[in-house]
């Protein structure tokens, strides 16, 4: 619409196309609940107050809040391509989410960034990408791609992309490595977000001087407030497997609040389903005794400003339209959805859209060469690293322990909680192997699989014998990836992920139920993890700490190195 007939139309002079009358206004620039009218022409806000309007919808005194935003979310987590995560999150009220596509990019390159890019159109749902800059995270792993600040530089055309993914390669910052410092400088005018765990002193002041603003791996108030005062905003994160919100609740202050925003990360179909997305967040916040206009602050203004996205993240004239209406405070659940004045959801369920059909062709993912696939693993020392899982967290333990064996070989031994892991490489069928040992995952007896293994996403597989890794690891080649849980040469679920080894081509509500029946399998195994897929697929990522295993071998993340297995 032309400025000066939104002009008009704000002024009164003229109709505006819809009028949601008698709402409770969330004014988050003031800390205001104002009963007013909202004016609306097109995909815009052009006034608050009494209006004329070719269509009038009465809240009746519901609340109206700004359409929610995910500050960092990985959209292959969910499993699904943006078209089915839309349909997912939109009627919980979240309206915008700021991806990053490093998942689909370790995978394939600049063709999955893409991909994802023109999935994401034509959804009731704003999709903003920050281009990934760690693709490889770490020399230490094996991709099926690796992506220099020259081939991010055209991503920087795009509409939709917004800045630089966290830049997970938090070491080679300090260090001053020039392949990271080159991303860093192409990007120097955009927003460019964090991931540092653990990271203090000296060494963080030197991460926020590289331009730096935000991180998102904080588990710890201490942590969070350190990075707080240098500057950065802090993302608190709540996802499948890295519940970091109530213990980062009292870090939340009338002082420093807007500096903070919420995001997910990592959330798989279900909890998005059942439990929710950010409006999960906020009632959770609440709950813990956040007001309830700040807990809406960190997830609408907050994170708006933070991106540069002015025409979002409040309720005035001249933003966008998106607008979450609840009736409980106290628990916001949302019961209308709009986007850009349009209604895209009700009472929990996304309306119907249009989507143009486009048919999407990418190359195969899954390429194992088996006949140099080989789990055993000789005896080489009396002691051996371990892996030691920690519930609820994406960091490990650094363990030392007595080398588990029989006949010569390293073994799991479930009696003390020490299963066997192998990342085995399936990008360039090179037949690399990494094997190691882990502890937290509680199988008696099979294995369980998956291709979706951060960030390389090679093939990971954990199990108490070699015959039920091979079997679940196989069931996996031969549906181009995915996840399985196996016993002996039985297949007990599989759950095939043939989008880049990462997303499935069905509904969501399939995904999570084939999801359930592989968590079922995984808990008659013997594990009592709430998702240790989810788990599984974070022991291989080599840029938190302290202890990961990739197709490399055993990775250091304290000392940034490769480490042997027996000590």
């Amino acid at each position: 619409m032309e400025l000066a007939q939104i002009i008009k139309i704000a002024r009164g002079d003229e109709p505006a196309d819809l009028l949601l009358k008698n709402g409770r206004v969330l004014n988050v620039f003031t800390g205001e609940i104002i009963p007013t009218n909202i004016a609306i022409a097109q995909s815009h806000i052009v006034g608050l107050g009494d209006y004329e309007a070719q269509q009038t919808v009465d809240l009746g005194g519901r609340y109206v809040a700004p359409g929610l935003i995910d500050s960092h979310v990985h959209i292959e987590s969910a499993m699904v391509p943006p078209p089915e995560f839309a349909r997912a999150v939109v009627p919980r009220g979240t309206t915008t989410v700021v991806t990053d596509p490093h998942e689909i990019a370790n995978v394939l390159g600049l063709e999955g960034i893409r991909y994802m890019l023109a999935m994401a159109k034509y959804n009731p749902l704003s999709v903003y990408v920050n281009a990934p800059s760690c693709v490889p995270s770490t020399h230490m792993e094996t991709t099926g791609a690796a992506l220099a600040w020259y081939d991010l530089e055209p991503l920087q055309h795009e509409e939709f992309v917004i800045g630089l993914a966290e830049v997970m390669n938090f070491p080679g910052v300090v260090a001053g490595d020039e392949g990271v410092l080159d991303k860093l400088r192409s990007f120097r005018d955009r927003v460019k977000d964090g991931h540092c765990p653990g990271l203090l002193g000296r060494s963080l002041n030197a991460y926020v001087s590289a331009g730096i603003g935000s991180d998102h791996e904080c588990t710890t108030v201490e942590e969070a407030q350190e990075k707080l005062r240098l500057g950065m905003f802090i993302f608190i994160r709540e996802a499948t497997n890295a519940h970091n919100l109530k213990p980062l609740l009292p870090l939340i202050t009338p002082e420093n609040a807007h500096r903070l925003c919420f995001c997910t990360d990592d959330r798989q179909p279900a909890d998005l389903l059942e439990e929710g997305h950010i409006d999960f967040m906020i009632r959770t916040a609440i709950a813990g005794g956040v007001p309830p206009m700040t807990a809406f602050r960190i997830a609408t203004l907050n994170p708006a400003e933070y991106f540069r996205l002015d025409d979002r993240g409040a309720i005035a004239p001249g933003r966008r339209a998106d607008l979450m209406v609840f009736s409980d405070l106290q628990a916001p659940v949302a019961e209308l959805v709009y986007r850009g004045g349009q209604l895209v959801a009700r009472d929990g369920v996304a309306l119907p859209w249009e989507r143009p059909t486009r048919r999407t062709v990418l190359r195969s993912s899954m390429n194992v060469d088996w006949s140099k696939v080989n789990l055993n693993l000789p005896v080489e020392g009396a002691q051996v690293r371990i892996i030691g899982a920690i519930r609820d967290q994406l960091i490990t333990h650094h363990l030392i322990e007595p080398t588990p064996q029989a006949g010569g070989h390293v073994v799991a031994d479930p009696g003390r909680d020490i299963l066997k892991m192998a990342v085995i490489e399936r990008h360039m069928a090179t037949g690399r192997v990494g094997l190691g040992l882990v502890r937290g995952l509680g199988l008696q007896r099979g294995a369980i699989a998956s291709t979706v293994a951060h960030d390389h996403h090679n093939l990971v597989v954990i199990g108490v014998d070699d015959h039920s890794m091979l079997t679940a690891a196989r069931a996996l080649a031969e549906s181009q990836g995915g996840m399985a849980a196996a016993a002996g040469e039985t297949v007990l679920a599989h759950l095939p992920l043939p989008i880049a080894g990462l997303m499935s081509d069905q509904p969501i509500e399939q995904v999570r139920d084939q999801m359930a029946d592989m968590l079922r399998a995984a808990h008659q195994l013997g594990s009592s993890l709430h998702d240790p897929f989810m788990a599984m697929s974070f022991l291989a990522l080599p840029v938190i700490p302290s202890l990961k295993l990739t197709d490399h071998g055993l990775v250091d993340v304290d000392k940034f190195q490769l480490a042997p297995l027996f000590v």
